[in-house]
């Protein structure tokens, strides 16, 4: 697949898990991969590289909001689409992941408005999973949340299911149901990443 738009959109990619061997992580890569193919410059980082504090809003008032939050929201405000891959936990975010939200949407610059870095970029929103669900219910629940923090998410999703053996030998997804999900998702966000810069 090659982009046809004069205009390439940056897409940053941000896995919601730090286990090693994690599947969300996994499958963060192959889409980094597609949207390599699009020629589409993207950027996939950690959340590791961005430790805060439990959100607290007497924290917030005593000491400001943290270091590395603002520099988390300047990331996604570089980028004019995210792509968020999270596991599903109890049917919902991690911590991890919903922190860093609860944080991100605190941070506000005097020009801005509160969110404002969600309000205009698009975002994708992806799931593996090694149950049936393939984290389609946390899916449910992060698209909630974003939209109530003024993002707007793409319609296209993935919830990969049986993450374990979703994969081939050259780590390309296997079950062509799976591929034509990630490849639409990809598109459309390339296509609304573009058309909200």
């Amino acid at each position: 697949m090659r982009s046809t738009a004069l205009f390439a959109p940056k897409i940053l990619i941000i896995p919601g898990s730090l286990r090693t061997g994690s599947q969300n992580a996994r499958l963060a890569a192959v889409v980094a991969e597609e949207f390599a193919r699009a020629d589409v410059e993207v950027t996939r980082i950690s959340l590791g590289d961005f430790p805060m504090p439990i959100y607290d809003a007497d924290l917030q008032a005593n000491s400001g909001v943290p270091a590395s939050a603002t520099n988390l929201k300047q990331m996604i405000g570089a980028h004019h689409g995210i792509l968020i891959v999270t596991p599903d936990y109890n049917a919902s975010l991690p911590p991890l992941l919903k922190n860093a939200i609860d944080w991100i949407s605190c941070v506000q610059s005097p020009h801005e408005g509160r969110g404002q870095v969600f309000h205009e970029r698009a975002f994708a929103i992806a799931s593996a999973s090694a149950g049936r669900f393939g984290g389609a219910r946390c899916l449910a629940q992060l698209r909630l949340i974003l939209t109530a923090c003024g993002a707007m998410v793409i319609p296209n999703q993935l919830a990969l299911s049986f993450a374990d053996d979703a994969y081939d030998d050259m780590e390309r997804l296997k079950r062509s149901a799976d591929a034509d999900a990630l490849k639409k998702m990809v598109r459309q966000l390339i296509t609304i990443a573009g058309d909200t810069r």
